[in-house]
């Protein structure tokens, strides 16, 4: 049982949890909870650590029967999590690179959201686990937007991160250009927008393109839109949080190809 904070493997937890510099050189992140973990694909698990409280449950010793795994002291283990009220369970998972044309691979047509320096991890894995529900095909990211595999991006995801394609690009505006040489039309969410989002027709090829927090697209990137369309407000809100509006366009084209 590990049972000091300064052992090398709890230092190692510590530095995924908190730093994007640890999580790039090593291809590991951090996952938390005992849902997260029955979402984990098996062969993504590089290792796992459980606490001596959560071991001494029998449900718990058959989910993990054959396993291998490290016990970990109550004290260690709050030290190693990310939470408030730790779970018990932690898993260090392989990161999994994707490519721009898994973002296009699923059959039908492409659904996809593009984030241009999203920096809110909540918003970014809410979008990911809305976007699930929606049935997009990827997530396409410019590499200002923040850590997909930072813990609470991971938490917002509630499983999503294993099951949606997402791709970084270095180069926002040349990927975006591609998309549409591919065919892809591209709706970006701006105030100055020309339709209501629910006058376009987003049954075709279509990736939604959705701005930082405070400052929205920038122009280089609104102006590579073949539409802005606006989410019409009543009262005195100008604007919707970042992930709140990207759910308002994925599920309006969800219900346009349901229908």
């Amino acid at each position: 049982m590990i049972t000091s904070s300064a052992n090398a493997r709890v230092k190692q937890v510590m530095n995924l949890s908190k730093k994007v510099k640890a999580r790039k050189t090593s291809g590991l992140f951090v996952t938390e909870g005992l849902r997260m973990f029955k979402e984990i694909p098996a062969d993504r698990i590089d290792s796992l650590f459980v606490s001596e409280d959560f071991i001494k449950d029998e449900a718990h010793k058959r989910l993990l029967a054959g396993m291998k795994y490290e016990t970990v002291s109550r004290e260690v283990f709050k030290v190693m999590s990310d939470t408030q009220t730790p779970q018990g369970i932690l898993a260090l998972v392989r990161q999994h690179a994707f490519r721009t044309e898994d973002l296009l691979a699923a059959p039908g047509p492409a659904f996809l959201m593009v984030l241009e320096n999203i920096q809110d991890p909540g918003n970014l894995g809410t979008i990911l686990r809305a976007g699930e529900g929606a049935g997009i095909t990827g997530v396409l990211m410019s590499e200002t937007t923040a850590d997909i595999y930072n813990p609470k991006v991971i938490r917002s995801t509630m499983g999503s991160v294993f099951r949606v394609p997402f791709v970084y690009t270095e180069d926002l505006p040349a990927s975006l250009k591609a998309l549409k040489a591919g065919g892809v039309r591209l709706y970006a969410a701006h105030l100055n927008g020309r339709n209501n989002y629910e006058k376009e027709d987003y049954t075709v090829d279509t990736g939604f393109l959705v701005g930082n927090e405070a400052n929205g697209l920038t122009d280089e990137t609104a102006a590579l839109a073949d539409a802005c369309v606006k989410i019409p407000m009543k009262g005195k809100v100008e604007s919707l949080n970042a992930a709140v509006a990207a759910s308002v366009l994925m599920f309006e084209a969800a219900r346009q190809r349901r229908g």
